[in-house]
């Protein structure tokens, strides 16, 4: 499976409970902060949730 690392780009002040528990299950806690996964449908749905918070590039 591909990896993928996420970047928070924005924050999640002013966001959902339901999005701002998404972020930090991806791992992610502080802004500009990264994090690496494999690209799983479970990741790659959370990712789609939030993507307007996050930046997501493939390695």
């Amino acid at each position: 499976m591909a990896k993928v690392k996420i970047t928070q780009i924005k924050s999640v002040i002013d966001r959902s409970k339901r999005q701002k528990d998404t972020v930090r299950a991806l791992g992610l806690r502080k802004m500009h902060q990264s994090v690496e996964h494999e690209a799983s449908p479970q990741i790659l749905g959370m990712i789609n949730k939030v993507a307007h918070l996050i930046k997501v590039e493939e390695i």
